[in-house]
């Protein structure tokens, strides 16, 4: 009798318990899923995903220092120092405009073919002399961009588990400009005609024909030029307002960068020059303003 007793409070007890975590999950229930169709769903489906993230590039001006070295050139590399400015609207959409002073160096190209060629004049052959090469290739002492800039993907970077540093990756596309540079002398470069006749000195005399040797005509490499620019490259932040800024930029545009006969037709004329890419690799120092980084909330 003892024991009938005994189980029978123990039963009642457990129901009482039951009722009462059933009764708790319905009052939950019922607040936490009046408008999911009573479907039960957890508050961080509507949350945002970064609480208090840093906004490091959204409305704030960027000043960016910066060195740039062509990575492609063939006969003079162009290197130069310069600057960027950039705006950014947002997180993901900027505009910006660059510019860069710079010089030329032979390329090891240069140096080999030089070796090889006579160190006269010789009009009776085909082959340019040492200085009717050299002096006909161009450099590029300003060149740069106006571009739109998106930036898809940022982050944070670990270095051993232990020193964090932010970063974003962005891409460039705009307008690009160059001012070109060749200095052929006037003994060098004094075909007034290169690859057409020309009328005798004296009336009724019989045209003067092409000379056909295209080591003598203007080298057609000089003057403003204007055409595609691409861009990409990462920020990798220092602070809240300083970023080392590492590029690969594409300025391309129509050139004749030897000043040569390309076409080997006997004659430089503009259809020796073609659209070329110069690609550059740039590295520079992005500051940002104001100083002062936001955060979400």
């Amino acid at each position: 009798m003892t024991k009938l007793l005994f189980a029978s409070l123990v039963v009642g007890g457990l129901l009482a318990q039951a009722g009462t975590v059933r009764a708790d999950d319905a009052a939950a229930s019922s607040n936490n899923t009046a408008s999911s169709g009573g479907r039960r769903t957890s508050g961080l489906a509507d949350d945002v995903a970064v609480r208090h993230r840093k906004l490091l590039v959204a409305g704030r001006f960027e000043l960016t220092p910066l060195f740039e070295s062509t990575i492609n050139a063939d006969f003079r590399h162009i290197i130069g120092g310069g600057a960027k400015l950039e705006y950014h609207i947002g997180d993901m959409l900027s505009f910006g405009a660059i510019g860069v002073f710079s010089t030329g160096l032979n390329t090891k190209l240069v140096d080999k073919v030089i070796d090889t060629l006579e160190a006269d004049v010789d009009d009776g052959t085909r082959e340019p002399s040492r200085q009717e090469f050299e002096s006909r290739l161009n450099s590029m002492p300003i060149h740069g961009a106006a571009y739109i800039s998106l930036t898809p993907w940022y982050g944070k970077l670990a270095a051993f588990g232990a020193a964090y540093v932010a970063f974003d990756f962005y891409f460039q596309a705009g307008v690009a400009f160059a001012q070109l540079k060749s200095d052929c002398p006037d003994n060098i470069c004094n075909d007034p005609a290169p690859g057409q006749s020309r009328p005798g000195p004296r009336p009724g005399d019989e045209p003067i024909p092409p000379d056909n040797n295209p080591n003598n005509d203007a080298p057609l490499n000089s003057g403003q030029r204007l055409g595609l620019y691409l861009g990409g490259g990462v920020h990798v932040f220092l602070s809240d307002f300083i970023a080392l800024d590492l590029t690969v930029r594409d300025y391309a545009f129509s050139d004749n960068p030897s000043g040569a006969d390309f076409n080997a037709d006997l004659a430089v004329t503009s259809d020796d020059s073609r659209f070329i890419h110069h690609l550059f690799f740039g590295a520079g120092l992005s500051i940002f303003f104001p100083t002062k980084v936001k955060r979400t909330n």
